[in-house]
Parts: C-alpha cells; structure tokens; sequence
C-alpha cells in the first residue's frame, strides 16, 4: 500500500508507513528497514491513512534542524547524538515529513537518522574570527551576496526557503565558551527570520557565562522564536534577561530525558539490584585541577564503594570511539582510574545514545561527570553521584537531577582531596556523600515513580507545542 505527496508538479509515491522526503533522489533507505522518497516542498498525503497515524490530508511538515551532530573519525558524542535523535522521534510522531539537518558529518547523520543532511554554515573557534565570518553571513542574508558560489551558507539559506520550520535543537552550547555555536544558530535564526518560516529552539542550557555581545547576538536569535525550551530554572532566568517574552519560553526536561523509554527493548525501571553494577562516566574536563589526585581519589572512592556494596563497577564513555578496543576522549581518563583500582571493572563500549539510556536506566547507582549519564538515570529513579567541574556544569547536573527530587551534586575538589594522600577528610566527605546516595535507593526511585507521570505529559505537551508552532 503507498500513498502519494502532491506537489504543485508532481505526484511521489510513497510507503504509506513512511515520512515523505524530498524527491530529488527518489526511493532510498532509510534507518530501521523504512523505504522513503522525499517530495519536495509543501504536499499533502494522499490515498490511504498512514500506519503510523500522520494525518491523510495535512501539508507536509518539513524541517531543518541544527544539532551539534555528526559522527567524525569514528568519536561518538552521546549526548548530543541523542537529543537530536530524540528531536527526531517527537517530530515524526507528530507529522513531520521531512527532516534536513545540518551536520558536521552530514553523511554520516543522513544515515543515522534517515534524513537529508546538509554541512552547517561554518564558524572559527576563534572569537574574532568567527564574529568577521558571522558579519559577513549577515550581510549576505540582508544583501544576497559577499560570499563566493560554494560557500555552505547558501545552500543552508535555500534549504530554510523550502521548508515550513527550523529547529536549533537541544544542547549546553550557548554560551560564551563556544562563540562559534552562538555564531552558527544566530545566523539559522536569522535565515529564518529573513524567510518568513518560523524558527523553535528546544531544550537549551543558556550561559551561565554570556559576554555582553554575546547577549546581543543570542538574545536576538531567541526573541526571534516562537517558543524556546529552557532546561532549567537558571536558563529560563537568563532567557527573561535576554528579553525573550514568558509566553513564549518554557523550563523543560532534557529533550532526551525519554529517549527509547517505550522501546520494547527499553525497560526502564531502574536498577533495583537485580543488575548490580555501578555505572561510571567521567568527563576529561576537570576544570584544571590536578589529574592524577582526581584519578586516585575516584580509583580509592569506588573500590570503597565495591567493596561495601558489593557491585561490580563498569565505566562507559559518552565522549568516546566507535572503534572496537581504541581507548580515545573520555574512554583515556576511565583506563587511568582503572588502572589505580584494586576491585575488578569493566568496560561497556561507547555504542549509541538508545544503548547508552537502557544501561544507565539500568544500574543500581550511576557516578558521572558528564551530563547525560544523568539524564537518562535520573527519571528511572537511580541513584546519583554527579561531579561537577565548574559553574556551568553545576547548573547543568543541578537542573538534572533537582526536578526528580535527587540533589547530589559535589564538586569535584572533594575527589581531588580524596585523592591527596595527606588526610582522610575528603576521602570521608566523599565516600560518606556516596554511602548516603546508595542507602537512599529506594526512596529515590520511589520519588522518580511519583513524579514520572506528570513529568512524561509535560514533556509530551512540550513537543505538542514545538509540532503545532513548526506546523505549516
């Protein structure tokens, strides 16, 4: 059975279980066994109603989506992966049609994703470098022209003319530290404004630290959008500074906070000691402190917790390569702990975003410096001891864990002085810290179990809101 997507030209037959894509490149594959074409422009679905239950006669829902995507030389960033995939999922459930994002592997995310991918625009590192490229991206979008025939910016401009929605999906990377993502998600947003198509940004960390241009520059993208997902209650603060109306912003869940939860693979409990394993993922981002001290604290800290619990500890990296046995990103700092530690570990291979959430789901007490180790293990109730580096990822695991009730965040100078040698008071401080995480399991996932619900209809009512603000 097929249906078909009518253009003003053309007619592009489809299976009927399947998004439209843009025609250009006919019939091809896309991820998880669907066959797709893509049909260009606005159309509608016609013939018999879609297995999936997109409406049978609405226009198309096309999409271009910027994410901090893309696979390159085999390292997996998890999280960022996963709020894109998570992005996808929600869109298509709601009737997206077409989906293009902008990658830095656009390859790559095509396949992964079953979408058309373009390159971004393309911004420096370099402050000064990158503010030169964004003045030029605004005069070419004001002025059509100043930039040679093959720079990317173009083709991303004819891919926002031809779609009905953009979305600057979820991500930390607003802020100062990284101008060059200011710079690329200003400039979408500022396409879109050009263009007349309406622009969401979801599920977003703003700041903590914003120079005054950046302000500027990223208080104008988010005023320009007709809704904005904040992650937490310091962003949506932040957004209020920046000038972007309350009707408009929301405080939010991670957007990858359910990913494959309703998987039939994706059981997503908690880990009620029947797995028994303590899950680890640190971060290589220590905020400058000394290495080796943070390596011999965590090393002394978790054969503590082993041998007290009695859990088998398993390091996992978010940051990390595809390639079987190659220990690269965060994968370097797990084989240095390893490495220290007197009980037996091991070490469960980076994988994908969806395999990533069922084993942090899954553990009995999850110890992470990165991000989304926590969002995915906080909503099933598991226990957290989150390490924060800095002001900026305190905000981040903060906003994490606070809205399942778990508020568990220590700075990581309390590992740094566990691993001293020269007294015993941070080692107490810490693994007391970490006794008190385990031994309140249960009221924890309890508190995870009440709050679930009304979390999930949030969240589900959020991605409502995105859909009917992108629909065309």
């Amino acid at each position: 059975m097929v249906g078909a997507c009518a253009t003003a030209s053309r007619e592009v037959w489809m299976p009927t279980f399947a998004p439209c894509r843009r025609a250009r490149y006919g019939v091809v594959s896309r991820a998880r066994g669907m066959m797709i074409v893509r049909p260009y422009g606005r159309c509608t679905v016609k013939g018999p109603a879609l297995t999936s239950g997109f409406l049978t006669r609405s226009p198309c829902m096309h999409i271009i989506a910027i994410g901090d995507i893309g696979v390159t030389d085999q390292m997996m960033h998890i999280g960022d992966e996963a709020m894109f995939e998570a992005l996808v999922d929600e869109m298509r459930a709601r009737g997206a049609t077409a989906i293009t994002g902008l990658s830095a592997a656009p390859r790559e995310s095509a396949v992964r994703y079953g979408i058309d991918a373009l390159p971004r625009i393309g911004f420096a590192p370099a402050r000064a470098a990158g503010a030169e490229r964004f003045a030029a991206v605004v005069r070419a979008i004001d002025a059509g022209g100043g930039l040679s025939a093959d720079d990317p910016f173009w083709a991303v401009r004819d891919a926002v003319a031809s779609a009905t929605g953009v979305v600057i999906a979820g991500g930390g990377n607003m802020a100062s530290t990284w101008p060059l993502h200011i710079f690329e998600r200003a400039a979408l947003a500022r396409i879109a404004a050009a263009a007349g198509v309406p622009l969401v940004v979801t599920g977003q960390t703003l700041g903590p630290e914003l120079t005054p241009p950046d302000r500027v520059v990223l208080g104008e993208a988010l005023r320009s959008a007709r809704v904005v997902g904040l992650r937490e209650e310091a962003s949506g603060r932040l957004a209020a500074e920046l000038g972007v109306p309350g009707d408009r912003a929301r405080v939010t869940l991670d957007d990858a906070s359910f990913l494959g939860w309703d998987d039939p693979s994706g059981d997503s409990a908690g880990g009620a000691g029947a797995a028994g394993y303590t899950l680890v993922s640190l971060s290589t981002h220590l905020g400058g402190r000394d290495r080796r001290a943070i390596v011999r604290g965590l090393a002394h800290l978790l054969d503590r917790h082993a041998d007290e619990t009695g859990q088998s500890t398993r390091f996992h990296a978010h940051w990390g390569s595809l390639r079987s046995g190659e220990s690269r990103g965060d994968a370097i700092l797990h084989d240095e702990v390893r490495a220290q530690m007197r009980t037996p570990s091991d070490v469960v291979p980076t994988g994908d975003p969806r395999a990533a959430a069922r084993l942090a789901r899954g553990a009995s007490l999850l110890v992470s410096g990165r991000y989304h180790p926590v969002v995915f293990a906080a909503p099933a109730g598991v226990p957290v001891l989150a390490l924060s580096a800095d002001d900026y990822t305190r905000v981040k695991l903060d906003g994490a864990l606070g809205r399942w009730g778990q508020h568990s965040v220590r700075d990581l100078d309390e590992i740094a002085d566990a691993g001293t040698g020269a007294a015993g008071a941070g080692m107490d401080a810490a693994a007391d810290a970490l006794r008190g995480i385990h031994s309140s399991a249960a009221q924890t996932r309890a508190a995870a179990a009440r709050l679930r619900p009304g979390a999930r209809a949030a969240a589900a009512d959020w991605w409502e809101r995105v859909a009917e603000a992108l629909a065309p």
